[in-house]
């Protein structure tokens, strides 16, 4: 099992050299195993440089893209990417789009509703290839050969982790997460999510000075993502949705100091994901 980044921002994009070691995009990650189609996690503005390298290959084999993507919930940041995923456009594309259930309407609704006019100059029934939604609750399903668990997390708005296995290895992914006022509590969800995994990628937005104000924002720490990572028997911690007023040098710094930390010693790797990072997890 392969990971690799293409967005580790949060909230909004952002540029300049000040983001040029972690990069400004946002959420969007690709997994691949041998023998499977691709599978994105989440459709931030990274998913635009993850399309024109799809679009290459299957051009190249002369076949549509067919692929299968994990929504975790419906904020800009998580869904800008989709309108400029090149591979959408060409016939015969299929992206399958797993995301929340929403209290009112569906998936379907919601993505559609945010790619039209005023606000994009289409509408998604116009784009050549087909997108297909499926609306997800609490629950475990397979998508070829990766057995995928999901489950909600708390963070503004119906949101779901995920948890990934494939070749005996596992992941697991919480891009946007709140954590409780006391920065200990971890509900049991978020437990079975990360229990065990090789790699936790977790948001680390906050400081916790940032927090101190922002703690209702729906975002963690990064203390908070070592505590999660060094209760639930975590390998390796990748830091994520950074914070777009966060530089380079701000991250390094976050980084630094999660690895001070008391607990950090349980967990046998920490770093911050960045741009163009991939991961070989290798096969059990």
């Amino acid at each position: 099992m392969n990971v690799t980044f293409y967005g580790v921002r949060g909230s909004c994009p952002c540029s300049g050299d000040r983001y040029r070691r972690y990069g400004g995009n946002t959420s969007c990650l690709v997994i691949d195993v041998e023998g499977d189609e691709p599978l994105i996690v989440d459709l931030g503005t990274g998913l635009r440089a993850l399309g024109d390298v799809l679009q290459k290959e299957v051009r190249a084999l002369g076949t549509p893209l067919h692929a299968t993507a994990l929504l975790t919930h419906l904020h800009f940041d998580h869904i800008l990417g989709l309108p400029f995923f090149a591979p959408l456009h060409d016939p015969g594309a299929r992206l399958t789009v797993h995301g929340p259930a929403q209290p009112k309407g569906s998936l379907k609704d919601a993505l559609h509703a945010a790619v039209q006019p005023p606000v994009f100059p289409i509408h998604m029934e116009q784009f050549r290839g087909e997108m297909i939604t499926i609306d997800t609750r609490d629950e475990d399903f397979s998508i070829g050969s990766k057995k995928v668990m999901a489950r909600a997390i708390p963070h503004s708005g119906t949101t779901l982790g995920y948890r990934i296995e494939a070749e005996g290895r596992t992941m697991a992914y919480l891009s946007d997460h709140q954590a409780p006022l006391d920065r200990r509590t971890i509900p049991e969800a978020v437990l079975e999510l990360c229990s065990g995994v090789d790699l936790l990628v977790h948001d680390g937005q906050y400081t916790d000075d940032e927090f101190a104000v922002k703690a209702d924002w729906g975002h963690s720490t990064a203390a908070f993502a070592v505590h999660v990572a060094a209760e639930a028997g975590v390998k390796r911690l990748l830091l994520s949705h950074h914070d777009p007023s966060h530089n380079d040098r701000d991250i390094d710094r976050i980084l630094t100091q999660a690895r001070r930390l008391p607990e950090a010693k349980d967990v046998e790797d920490i770093s911050s994901a960045h741009e163009g990072q991939s991961i070989d997890l290798g096969k059990a």
